[in-house]
């Protein structure tokens, strides 16, 4: 079997779950060729990520020419169906509020597209997120190209559903992954109960690196570790002003932001201005590495995010035995249990972010590991990047055999 692995932009430094779901699909037999729409555009430092560049194929890299004339040579040879899948363009591009020269041009890049998976011999597309990269792979599919599934992640593919075209993309795919019975749950209210069976959930998995690593005691010290891309839904500037309310109080504490983005400019200048130089650090983009690094040396994980899916970044901490404090939105209570593995709060609230963290610097260490070994075990449980590619790779034989015929 040969499937597509179609993504927006790939690899992308944080969205590393999907290289290891590739990985983890190739180890279960399964060969996987990488397509992509957009070249990466944040710093790749991982060198895994690197090595996927090198594997990927790019819609949109210098083959401008290449559109125009997979556009002509679909309405030459498959006219038929060139017509069906404009008129699909025109309808879901009408209800989004992008327009529909975007939704025209994700037809010229699945006119491309579909002439790659031809010459590949591509028999399933999959495709990371419900957005372009889902709308490019139902294209392709009308164009006359193989069966194609995606996985919905969130929060962005909920904010406006309708516009995405969810329920036409949720109809014509053989199935639909999804990381948490929350999102599985809005999914429902995208599309008739006669499609429900075809919803799935594969939850996000933490690499091995992090499964089965030594335990490393907490330090002393109380430390916090945020890991995430700097930008407003993160709640980072939520979280410098819950540490300014306990810097004022004279607590001696440090936490470290991991990450890079928009949001960095206007994050060190408020650090500036509220003199918090000795309370928080700023490392930039991380590897794997040195994020699993950043997270042994903390205390507590804290994630203060407005809208999520369920972060991946939250279980590679649990994973580590630290405790998480984080927010009371989308799957992360599916994971998170308030006095056994962390702290969940109302997003949105500075008061109660400092009063978690307030809590966390005062529980002792022992306490503080017997929640970090709950947190663990509920992740081996239920995150194993392996066990859940794994399953992915079942659920592509299974609907390619009853589409196809195919058999293992």
């Amino acid at each position: 079997m040969k499937i597509g692995y179609l993504m927006n932009q790939h690899p992308y430094s944080t969205c590393t779950f999907i290289r290891r779901e590739i990985a983890g699909i190739e180890a279960c037999g399964i060969e996987v060729s990488r397509f992509s729409i957009r070249f990466p555009e944040t710093t790749l430092v991982d060198t895994a990520d690197q090595q996927e560049v090198k594997q990927t194929r790019y819609i949109l890299d210098r083959n401008r020419a290449g559109l125009f004339l997979g556009l002509l040579r679909q309405v030459a040879t498959r006219p038929v169906r060139f017509l069906k899948a404009l008129n699909l363009s025109l309808q879901v591009g009408k209800s989004s509020d992008r327009g529909i020269l975007i939704y025209l041009a994700y037809l010229a890049e699945a006119c491309l597209l579909v002439s790659w998976l031809a010459e590949e011999n591509i028999e399933h597309v999959h495709a990371h997120f419900a957005t372009n990269s889902a709308m490019v792979a139902l294209l392709c599919h009308e164009l006359g190209g193989p069966r194609y599934s995606f996985t919905v992640h969130g929060p962005h593919e909920f904010d406006n559903p309708k516009a995405l075209g969810m329920q036409q993309k949720i109809t014509h795919a053989a199935f639909v992954a999804t990381i948490s019975s929350f999102s599985k749950s809005q999914l429902f209210r995208w599309c008739g109960y006669q499609q429900w069976s075809k919803i799935h959930i594969i939850r996000c998995g933490v690499d091995e690196m992090f499964l089965t690593h030594p335990h490393v005691p907490l330090l002393p010290h109380p430390q916090f570790v945020c890991v995430g891309r700097l930008d407003e839904q993160k709640g980072h500037l939520l979280l410098i002003e819950a540490i300014s309310q306990l810097a004022i109080e004279g607590r001696q504490f440090k936490v470290v932001l991991v990450g890079d983005g928009p949001l960095r400019p206007e994050l060190e200048t408020l650090i500036s201005q509220l003199n918090l130089q000795n309370h928080v650090e700023i490392t930039g983009w991380a590897s794997n590495a040195e994020v699993r690094q950043q997270i042994l040396a903390a205390q507590i994980m804290v994630a203060p995010s407005f809208a999520e899916g369920l972060p991946v970044v939250i279980m590679e901490s649990l994973a580590l035995s630290r405790p998480v404090i984080s927010t009371y939105i989308a799957g992360i209570p599916e994971l998170v249990e308030p006095g056994k593995c962390g702290w969940l709060i109302p997003a949105g609230s500075a008061e109660a972010l400092a009063d978690a963290m307030r809590v966390a610097m005062q529980t002792p260490l022992d306490q503080l590991e017997q929640m970090g070994q709950v947190g663990a075990e509920r992740v081996i449980k239920n995150h194993d990047a392996k066990h859940e590619a794994s399953r992915l790779a079942e659920l592509f034989r299974k609907y390619l055999a009853a589409e196809s015929g195919y058999s293992r």
